[in-house]
């Protein structure tokens, strides 16, 4: 099991970086306390319980002194459990300027009734064992929620960087059936010849090769395919940068059987060798 401690200032990023790490892959617990850490780590590795990655969020909700923070931490090396810590960090004015901004109170300002100031500096103190065995330490003082994500995502996405959070969908379909209502982009290839009015090719359907070759023998189907590749190379990094998670790009012809599977299937070839992560749907071909 790979296990990723993630800890940190209130206000520093916490959740943010929780939600990228579920959406890269990790099952994420958040709010854990110090005192049942080893208890948690051992049930996500028992049996047909094991998880493969797991992040753990702690902080001074469930961790309440440094004795506390230390113990559970010693005894997860007794135990020879392998771990990383993440520590997410930012100025203490910054953090003040965020729990402004948000109208929301620090969790020990609110349990101890002591201004936000000292309650940052009270939480430094309880969480300094989990900052001196930190892997990772993020200042995000100066980063946006997007920008937040990207960094995990290159942190913590094998050779995946950034990409790898945002997992496209890509679907055919056919305009005579409607548009699918999940889709962000949508693309027309209505405009290219048409195989339905191939004798011979009218019963089969973008998943054959005979259909392949028909559509993308016209200079015009390629030109498209080609013009429509250089619109998601400059787009969807910048989506990727947004901190975009899921994107749907849809695909439509006539009856969503011939033309649209073909460029469906092409579109998804060519973003998987960019290294998004890919999923492929064909809505229509079976109408």
């Amino acid at each position: 099991m790979e296990l990723l401690i993630v800890s940190g200032l209130s206000g520093s990023g916490k959740s943010v970086s929780m939600n990228a790490l579920e959406d890269i892959g990790y099952f994420c617990m958040d709010n854990i306390p110090a005192k049942l850490l080893p208890q948690i780590v051992a049930f996500s590795r028992a049996g047909d319980s094991q998880l493969d990655r797991v992040a753990i969020s702690m902080d001074v909700r469930g961790c309440h002194t440094q004795q506390e923070v230390r113990e559970a931490l010693d005894l997860l090396d007794l135990q020879q459990v392998p771990y990383k810590i993440l520590f997410l960090d930012a100025s203490d004015e910054v953090l003040c300027r965020r729990y402004k901004e948000t109208r929301r109170r620090h969790p020990i300002s609110l349990a101890e009734n002591i201004p936000t100031i000292q309650a940052i500096a009270k939480e430094r103190e309880i969480l300094q064992p989990l900052l001196d065995r930190a892997d990772y330490v993020m200042d995000t003082s100066l980063f946006s929620t997007a920008q937040n994500k990207e960094r995990i995502c290159d942190l913590f996405v094998p050779g995946g960087g950034a990409k790898a959070a945002m997992r496209l969908n890509v679907i055919s379909f056919g305009f005579k059936f409607g548009l699918p209502g999940e889709a962000d982009l949508v693309l027309d290839v209505r405009c290219l010849p048409n195989p339905f009015y191939v004798p011979q090719l009218k019963h089969k359907t973008g998943m054959d090769q005979e259909v392949v070759d028909y559509v993308m023998s016209f200079e015009a189907s390629r030109e498209l395919l080609k013009r429509i590749e250089h619109l998601l190379e400059y787009a969807l990094p910048l989506y990727v940068k947004e901190g975009k998670s899921e994107l749907t790009i849809a695909v439509g012809c006539t009856g969503g059987k011939h033309r649209s599977i073909t460029f469906a299937r092409k579109i998804a070839e060519y973003c998987e060798g960019q290294g998004y992560a890919v999923s492929l749907q064909h809505r229509d071909a079976t109408r």
